[in-house]
């Protein structure tokens, strides 16, 4: 009998592979405890946990009772709805903030403006910080939701640590902790887990780049002592008092956050600039990017109307109602003189000088509209979520930052010649309308943008699959702690070997002293031989 063909012995070889999986019992699903953050954040938490559903994981969400986005029924997860001492809902607590920080904002860059807008975020920041904190005394005293905390067997917690309670949850249940992370309790999260040189890290809110002058310098180390004064006497008292009382041997929140299993961290060096990292932390930037879907008929309609000219979108955000009425106008009337359709997400008062071109909406498919060919330039605020999927979608940007990392994130793509910033200050009819003709018609700008697209998709990995082993690695190994340096536990002088330095310049000055009192003496010796010679 003859050899049989190879192509035969491979498609059997294939037919038993697809047998021995099909027959092969499935992996149960994880037991998954989230502590998510309302907002923007919530936003790209839920795609997550919607991976992680079809993944077949069982998922409970602990939610505020004052929510506006995290919904108490859901088919992804089951809620715990806890209640937080405070009158109004979150919206309106962020609301008059965001909208005094823009006033301040267009009364000119100052001295003044920036204590004031610096003082009014730190004010909110431990209000909020400190409702918080109320709520976690509230779960931790209710020994019925304890007890049912613990018999439900978590197999870790997933948080996002803008807010620390989920983070102090987890330590006091004695889970494992995953971070689906870019902002911490006092600022970006490398600072507190990885080498962080300010000669070539900018700190965010300093608004500069790797690339530092000596004058820059000092800016970033002066924003720095903002971050680590915002811990030390902002955010940490907020805390301190709760490790003192439930946590075993006390704590503090940064010390929390380096004993994080994993760290799913919302940004990549397509994105960001490059910096040292730790191997426990995995980049999902862009994780919630996808191809585009159909839009719904209405505006595909209105989009395929605009012709050759195309369609110009502008949002800015979920926390951002309307723009200063002055601004909303000014930008109105350039949208009315341009050739392109225009969909602008604004639930405001409609601007008096609104074009026949512009579409109002309450609510827009952002991501689907940035994947359609007819979309030219994306006008947005530089939240997180909309420059990943404008860089996915290769879509140029025309950012107006208004608050938190938004500059930051801007400044990222105009320093790759990707997007072009205009100040809420400097925003009126004629600054408005030179950039965005730019953004229209330079077109280094798509160019660049599509290039940034191009690095993004070049993964051997899509980042929602990386984050989804990770988490399962978690579940796995029951943490993963062999990630986790142990330089955190080091005192500074022993991280910085200054003691080792001190004991080396001790042994050489010793060794230095010895040798001139060695010297000394046999000059001294000579010196009585002589003397007693010529006696």
């Amino acid at each position: 009998m003859g050899a049989m063909p190879l192509h035969c012995v491979c498609g059997i070889f294939t037919f038993l592979s697809v047998c021995l999986i099909s027959f092969t019992t499935p992996c149960n699903g994880g037991n998954i405890l989230v502590f998510p953050v309302d907002g923007s954040h919530w936003v790209n938490m839920k795609i997550l946990l919607e991976e992680l559903h079809a993944r077949g994981h069982n998922i409970t969400v602990i939610r505020a009772s004052t929510s506006w986005y995290i919904a108490e029924k859901s088919p992804l997860y089951t809620s715990i709805t806890i209640a937080i001492p405070m009158d109004e809902g979150l919206e309106n607590f962020f609301d008059d903030y965001l909208q005094e920080n823009m006033r301040a904002q267009r009364q000119g860059a100052s001295a003044l403006t920036f204590l004031k807008i610096t003082k009014d975020f730190l004010s909110m920041l431990s209000e909020a910080h400190s409702i918080w904190s109320q709520a976690l005394v509230e779960i931790f005293d209710d020994e019925n939701m304890i007890k049912s905390l613990m018999d439900s067997q978590y197999d870790f917690v997933l948080t996002d640590p803008a807010m620390a309670p989920g983070v102090l949850l987890a330590k006091y249940l004695k889970l494992p902790l995953v971070l689906n992370v870019r902002w911490i309790t006092s600022g970006e999260g490398h600072f507190a887990i990885a080498p962080s040189p300010l000669s070539y890290i900018p700190v965010p809110g300093s608004g500069l780049t790797d690339k530092m002058n000596f004058m820059q310098r000092i800016k970033n180390m002066f924003f720095y002592s903002i971050i680590l004064f915002q811990q030390k006497f902002i955010v940490g008292p907020s805390y301190d008092a709760l490790c003192d009382k439930y946590i075993e041997d006390g704590c503090d929140i940064i010390a929390l956050l380096q004993e994080a299993d994993i760290w799913l961290f919302r940004s990549d060096f397509v994105f960001d600039f490059p910096r040292p990292t730790m191997p426990n932390v995995v980049y999902i930037g862009g994780f919630q990017c996808k191809p585009a879907q159909p839009l719904p008929a209405h505006l595909e309609e209105f989009v395929q109307s605009a012709g050759e000219h195309g369609v110009i979108i502008m949002t800015l955000g979920t926390l951002v109602n309307a723009l200063p009425k002055d601004v909303a106008d000014e930008i109105a009337s350039v949208f009315a003189k341009m050739p392109q359709k225009v969909l602008w997400r604004h639930k405001g008062e409609h601007p008096s000088t609104l074009g026949n071109n512009t579409l109002i909406v309450d609510w827009m498919p952002q991501n689907d509209l940035l994947g359609h060919p007819q979309t030219k330039v994306f006008v947005a605020h530089g939240g997180t979520n909309g420059v990943q999927e404008a860089i996915y979608h290769g879509v140029p940007v025309l950012g107006i930052p208004l608050f938190f990392d938004q500059y930051d994130n801007l400044l990222r793509l105009q320093e790759r010649g990707a997007g072009k910033i205009i100040q809420l200050v400097d925003v009126n009819g004629h600054s408005f309308e030179q950039g965005l003709k730019e953004a229209l018609h330079q077109d280094s700008y798509r160019l660049n943008m599509q290039r940034l697209s191009r690095l993004h998709r070049d993964q051997p990995i899509p980042p929602m699959d990386r984050a989804i082993f990770w988490v399962e690695y978690v579940m796995r190994h029951k943490g993963a702690p062999h990630l986790r340096t142990e330089a955190y536990k080091m005192p500074w002088y022993s991280y910085y070997c200054l003691d080792v330095v001190v004991l080396l310049l001790t042994i050489a000055t010793g060794l230095l002293l010895s040798a001139l009192a060695f010297f000394r003496f046999l000059c001294c010796s000579r010196r009585r031989k002589t003397k007693a010679k010529q006696h």
